[in-house]
């Protein structure tokens, strides 16, 4: 394979640095751009009126009331993000074993949707189809009597769940519990429904990370959780071509995008599954990534404007087509300036 640089002259005729001189050549050169437009905001939305609760673990990130939180999807629409992600709160009362909740049309989620859409018609709205929050053990899915997750059954009530969520008008739908089969059984029902518009993202390959504590703060699912794990279900961090097999399986049952979570730690991922499928690949800037940014910053450590907008270009470098994070409305409002 002939050398790709052979046609560069050797220094001091080529001066690399050249180009990097002035801030309108480094412009010119650059390879990888950052809009609002690849920005997805996600929100955690709670029970009442005039409700606003700080998340301790994530500086910044607040739980919102329905009122509240169309307040705040107005400004994430003027700041122009194209989409949020929604997340609720929900309350322990209504908890079970058989996360009925989850699909109940007047839930929590469900009535956060149609406020949303009534209010800002044009701003995607993506719900969040997975059973942790609504289960007393905080699993993403029903249990038999080992505490194992089953996956057949636990689907049936996730197909319920997301048309639940695109009768109550969500523009996508987006399963992150890792059930093998979900998409296919989601897809089908959906088309059956006749919601042919609605859109999957597929949490295809999430890992069983450590780096999700902040969020099952934010959501309530930490404590019922305990010392329980999710690693019979959620990916092997250690794996790399088993995520291709998982994309490659979604996409082949009907999602229209693939989301990798986390996002830093997880590029190399990104890069492959963007490669071989060329589909709409999105990433997930989780809570843990978004606490250890924040606290640095907040101690001194690091200019958050600098690392947040870095760590924004290197997932985008790395071949993601969006980023759900929760510096999106601060990024947005950088990239105005």
């Amino acid at each position: 394979m002939p050398d790709r640089d052979t046609h560069r002259a050797a220094f001091p005729i080529t001066r690399m640095r050249r180009m990097r001189r002035d801030a309108f050549s480094r412009r010119m050169m650059r390879e990888t751009t950052l809009t609002p437009d690849d920005l997805i905001y996600p929100v955690f939305v709670l029970e009442g009126s005039g409700q606003r609760e700080a998340v301790a673990s994530m500086p910044g990130v607040e739980r919102l009331s329905i009122d509240l939180l169309v307040e705040d999807a107005i400004e994430v629409q003027r700041l122009g993000i194209p989409a949020m992600a929604l997340f609720p709160v929900t309350p322990p009362e209504v908890k079970s074993l058989d996360a009925c909740e989850a699909f109940n049309p007047d839930g929590l989620a469900q009535r956060a949707v149609r406020a949303l859409k009534a209010a800002v018609p044009d701003l995607g709205i993506i719900t969040d189809v997975a059973l942790d929050p609504f289960t007393t053990h905080g699993q993403d899915g029903l249990i038999d009597e080992t505490g194992y997750v089953m996956n057949d059954e636990t689907v049936e009530v996730l197909v319920r769940q997301a048309v639940s969520h695109a009768e109550a008008g969500a523009d996508i739908v987006a399963p992150s519990d890792m059930m093998d089969g979900r998409i296919g059984a989601i897809r089908t029902a959906l088309e059956a429904e006749g919601h042919i518009h609605t859109r999957i993202l597929a949490y295809s390959a999430k890992y069983a990370s450590a780096y999700y504590g902040p969020f099952r703060d934010a959501v309530g699912s930490a404590g019922n959780l305990g010392s329980g794990n999710k690693y019979n279900y959620q990916m092997d961090p250690a794996n790399s071509d088993e995520a291709l097999h998982e994309v490659a399986l979604d996409l082949a049952e009907g999602a229209d995008m693939v989301m990798i979570k986390p996002g830093m730690p997880y590029l190399d991922i990104v890069r492959r599954i963007k490669d071989q499928f060329g589909a709409p690949t999105f990433v997930y800037h989780v809570s843990g990534e978004y606490a250890m940014l924040k606290a640095a910053s907040m101690n001194g450590w690091l200019d958050e404007r600098a690392v947040v907008l870095e760590a924004m270009v290197s997932m985008k470098r790395a071949g993601a087509d969006g980023i759900l994070t929760y510096y999106a409305k601060d990024v947005a409002r950088w990239l105005g300036r």
